[in-house]
């Protein structure tokens, strides 16, 4: 008999042995064929050896296959706990052992899933029998087999499986300690590595363990914790009566849904509701349920949030509800635009609550599919169609879209395709030649998809937190709404950047925000590309140099300051297009009318200061906004020197001592409603480098402005750089050439509004 044929040891003391059901169906396997090795440990299985318990013969056979190279699993039993003499035999077999059973659903027409098993029929097992000699019981080996038909394991991979991974109670506490303050798995793995004085990679368990132990902490309760969201919404609402929020608890009093909204996300809506993206494409596994965010951009190009979601399903009863809450926080004002996923429930539930809203598909869900649906059809010529595809979608005329889709279905065969017929279906939905008559504020370009992107992931990232899931989610809008206020303020102290020299330009960057101003830049860029032939009386063809025909279509009547193009791109983003401007600049016009610089584009405190100069009271809001940035920029001012302070703080003093003597008014202070923090009223400062255009130089206003600690003033030579540097920066008066110590009305003791000019 051979070495492997040695280690197979039974007993008859039971009179029986493992059947073929107990040990899996297999043909013998030849020795000389079977992996089997001789194991270094001493202590090796062997008939007749006893035990005090099931557990002491469980750990000793463990340790034993562990050094070995596999793992055990317990198998059959004879008797059962609690009935007769109980349990009077247990089998221990190799985690190999046996074979997978097909899994079968009592649901005919669904589809059951069988994942793929290591178990390939190994025969070792380890069969403990229980005796009781002088009524005390023991338990003691009948069987042994220690023959593989499978490769066992080396030491540094044996460790790996399952059962070699055990988590420690105090491991699991303080993992549960790490989750609820938020660290990442592998955050926690190096931190318990280091707390242990191991190796890396040399716990125990593994990131795949730790990541199974935590979604098994969130799935014992999840139900409670969803309701717990109303307590946080209650708790929120106590602290801030402007905080909104809307539930509904389905017939097992279970949260069903509930969206909420915060008193700053309500006040940006108001401004910058025009367009929003309604996001549907995550769940949040800590309630597992489906989340919705609504977002927008403000003036500077910045995501900011309006209302979120949690929806227990997905489909229509739930997106209306959603719908309907978002409405009822945001006092019944619907959107102009809405960008949606590829959803078709949304499509049908945006329909019948927001009818005049143009709903639009976001290019970039339709995109992530096209590799499942078009990569194995379509093989080597998949790119090209794809870049077909994209040239499609940018396109500005429908005529040339429908021609254009025609040849491309044409070209690869895809007549007959579903999804080539469900996209050209819904195009009004997705295709830009469609979208561009409507106002959609940049949330269709890539850079601010990304940005939404990257938004909703700091919101997922706060469900390792259930009990504070708000005030993370609170958290995350503030420091967004902070951290936009400060690059705004640092976009705000550089100087303008003119491209051009276009009097339009030098005209646009004295009303519009940095980033509106770099859209516009683009297109005036591009305007001297362009040739402008007038067809008739206020009509103009404008087409690219290196075309013969074609090209959009202008109209200008100077009179009435209308201008619009065959283009769109002003109902589209809100900036006149570079048709539009070539037109203009041909024609000797030196500025853009006012109705062509939108409010929402505007860089508050500009031009734009005379709209809240005349407004009545019922605009209390914007002339408190108003008030705001003439408080940061007179801060930022003051702070240049010990000088300026004590003008500020003296000046500052007699107009709170002339306030006062005012009557107050009738209205509780409480009744005042704040908006948001504005923009402030910072002039930009300027240099005249060339003496053609005062006030502004020539660089890239792409640039991006970190959010790091500005750098402090140099003092050289006993000379502050910083104060030299602002000599030709703008004072209040808005004249060039001086700063606001040496202006004539600062100096004045009895300033005045009229004296400031913009008041």
């Amino acid at each position: 008999m051979s070495d492997g044929a040695s280690l197979v040891l039974e007993s008859s003391e039971n009179g029986t042995d493992l059947s073929q059901d107990d040990i899996g169906t297999v043909e013998e396997t030849p020795e000389e064929t079977i992996l089997s090795r001789q194991t270094s440990v001493n202590l090796v299985p062997f008939i007749g050896q006893r035990f005090v318990s099931q557990e002491a013969a469980y750990e000793f056979y463990c340790s034993f296959a562990k050094q070995f190279g596999f793992s055990i699993r317990r198998h059959r039993t004879r008797g059962k706990d609690g009935v007769g003499r109980g349990v009077t035999r247990r089998d221990f077999t190799c985690h190999r052992g046996g074979f997978p059973q097909n899994k079968h659903s009592e649901d005919v027409g669904k589809v059951q899933r069988n994942r793929k098993s290591s178990r390939c029929g190994c025969q070792a097992y380890l069969r403990i029998v229980k005796r009781a000699d002088f009524d005390v019981p023991e338990w003691r080996v009948t069987g042994f087999r220690n023959i593989h038909n499978h490769e066992l394991l080396k030491s540094n991979e044996v460790r790996l499986l399952p059962s070699y991974c055990p988590i420690s109670p105090d491991d699991k506490s303080r993992i549960c300690m790490f989750a609820k303050a938020g660290m990442s798995v592998r955050q926690m793995l190096r931190l318990m590595e280091l707390e242990k004085g191991i190796k890396l990679g040399c716990l125990p368990f593994t990131e795949i363990d730790v990541r199974n132990l935590l979604q098994s902490f969130r799935n014992v309760d999840k139900d409670n914790d969803a309701i717990d969201l109303i307590a946080m919404c209650k708790r929120l609402k106590d602290e801030n009566h402007n905080f909104k929020y809307d539930f509904k608890i389905d017939n097992s009093n279970r949260l069903e849904y509930i969206a909420w909204s915060y008193g700053s996300s309500i006040q940006s809506y108001e401004v910058f509701g025009d367009a929003v993206v309604f996001d549907t494409t995550y769940r949040v596994e800590a309630y597992d349920m489906l989340l919705g965010i609504w977002l927008g951009v403000d003036n500077n190009g910045i995501i900011c949030c309006f209302s979120c979601a949690l929806l227990r399903d997905e489909n229509m009863p739930s997106f209306s509800w959603a719908l309907k809450a978002f409405l009822g926080f945001m006092k019944g004002k619907a959107p102009q635009t809405i960008l949606t996923d590829h959803n078709m429930w949304l499509k049908e539930a945006i329909a019948v609550e927001m009818p005049e809203t143009k709903h639009a598909f976001c290019i970039w869900h339709i995109l992530s599919k096209f590799s499942d649906w078009f990569s194995l059809l379509l093989g080597s010529q998949y790119d090209e169609w794809k870049a077909e595809f994209h040239r499609l979608y940018n396109l500005e005329m429908v005529e040339d879209f429908e021609e254009g889709w025609r040849q491309m279905v044409d070209n690869y065969g895809l007549h007959a395709n579903k999804h080539i017929i469900s996209l050209y279906s819904l195009r009004t939905f997705w295709a830009l030649p469609f979208l561009r008559q409507y106002f959609f504020a940049g949330l269709t370009s890539t850079s601010q998809t990304e940005s939404v992107n990257v938004f909703i992931q700091r919101f997922l990232s706060a469900q390792s937190q259930p009990e504070r899931f708000l005030e993370q989610v609170a958290d995350i809008v503030d420091f967004n709404d902070r951290a936009g206020a400060k690059q705004k303020m640092q976009r705000k102290t550089q100087k303008v950047c003119l491209k051009t020299g276009s009097p339009i330009e030098s005209h646009a960057a004295t009303i519009l925000t940095p980033y509106a101003l770099s859209k516009l830049q683009e297109e005036l860029v591009s305007a001297p590309q362009y040739a402008s032939l007038m067809v008739d009386e206020g009509s103009f063809q404008v087409r690219h140099h290196s075309q013969t025909d074609g090209g959009c279509k202008v109209l200008w009547l100077p009179c009435q300051e209308h201008i619009s193009c065959s283009c769109h791109l002003f109902d589209f983003l809100g900036i006149l297009c570079k048709h539009v401007l070539r037109v203009m600049s041909t024609n000797n016009c030196f500025h853009i009318p006012d109705q062509y610089l939108p409010l929402r584009w505007r860089n508050i405190g500009s031009s734009s200061f005379n709209h809240f100069q005349g407004a009545s009271s019922t605009d209390q809001p914007e002339r408190i906004q108003f008030l705001e940035s003439l408080v940061s920029t007179l801060l930022m001012e003051s702070v240049e020197t010990d000088e300026r302070l004590d003008v500020a703080c003296d000046q500052v003093s007699l107009v709170i001592s002339r306030i006062k003597t005012l009557p107050r008014s009738s209205h509780a202070v409480n009744d005042i409603t704040f908006s948001y923090a504005s923009d402030s009223l910072i002039l930009p400062e300027v240099e005249d480098t060339d003496e053609m255009i005062n006030g502004f130089t020539i660089a890239n206003p792409h640039d991006s402005m970190g959010l790091g600690k500005l750098k402090e003033r140099r003092v050289r030579d006993g000379v502050d750089l910083t104060r030299k540097r602002r000599q030709f920066s703008a004072p209040l008066c808005v004249q060039y050439g001086h700063d606001g110590s040496d202006c004539s009305i600062m100096a004045d003791d009895n300033i005045s509004e009229d004296a400031l000019g913009y008041m």
